[in-house]
């Protein structure tokens, strides 16, 4: 008898112990656009323009690429997340840790690669250099600790940063040495967070089934989405459409 209440104690912890899932997964996708003449901001360096370390940084001219729209209006760079007010959703277990432990934030022609960024809170930031000059990567973080930190010309092993905390929203990188050279990071703590691509589309999978909401963030125009309800079905995919972005709220 002792033994058996024992054993049922022991079957009780183990359950308690392991991970709850959720039933079933299923998929969001959609599509942002620019509604009316999206902005043309003007370069940011011109080549050959007479700035800081100029012969890596004016060899090209920088584009303004806080505005970057396709031919039909395509929004690129915008972050797409799951967003739960409280605690950590579901998360399936294929997608338990994140397939690489790092992701890899360069800096070519005096611009930061990529543009926008997804961080997990289980990823390492490996910050290297392809320029021929020094860089500077500030971050400003809302819960993190930020980061300032000089990055030598031609540092393809760079350095490690590490975001152990969620943060509300995309946070700010710029360059001190060079101000114009600013990029947005997302740092969260579950897989459903994506950048919309360069014909303005996104696609997040294994969502869990239930009631979720999204948000939709650009740099220029801050919450596209605030509130995105999409009730996820096991085995579906659930296109939430086009989402319009007025050309207006782009002038920054």
């Amino acid at each position: 008898m002792r033994k058996s209440l024992a054993f049922s104690l022991m079957l009780a912890v183990v359950a308690a112990a392991a991970p709850c899932f959720a039933e079933g997964w299923g998929t969001v996708t959609g599509k942002i656009v620019v509604k009316g003449d999206a902005p043309n901001p003007p370069e940011l360096v011109a080549k050959g323009a007479n700035v800081k370390d100029a012969s890596v940084c004016a060899v090209n001219a920088v584009p303004d690429r806080s505005v970057v729209v396709g031919e039909k209006g395509e929004l690129a760079n915008c972050f797409v997340y799951l967003y739960q007010r409280r605690g950590t959703p579901d998360i399936h277990p294929d997608l338990e840790k994140s397939a690489e432990p790092k992701v890899v934030f360069d800096q070519k022609g005096c611009e930061f690669f990529p543009r926008s960024l997804v961080v997990r809170t289980d990823q390492k930031v490996n910050v290297i250099s392809n320029d021929a000059c020094g860089h500077n990567v500030h971050t400003y973080p809302l819960k993190n600790s930020p980061h300032n930190l000089l990055v030598g010309a031609n540092d393809t092993k760079g350095v490690e940063l590490e975001y152990p905390q969620s943060e509300l929203l995309p946070m700010q990188v710029k360059c001190d040495i060079h101000p114009w050279m600013t990029a947005y990071w997302l740092v969260v703590d579950h897989p459903y967070a994506v950048v919309s691509n360069d014909k303005g589309e996104f696609k997040i999978e294994n969502v869990p089934e239930g009631e979720h909401t999204f948000r939709i963030w650009h740099e220029r125009v801050g919450y596209i989405e605030r509130g995105l309800d999409v009730e996820i079905k096991d085995g579906e995919t659930v296109d939430v459409g086009t989402i319009e972005v007025d050309a207006d709220d782009l002038e920054g």
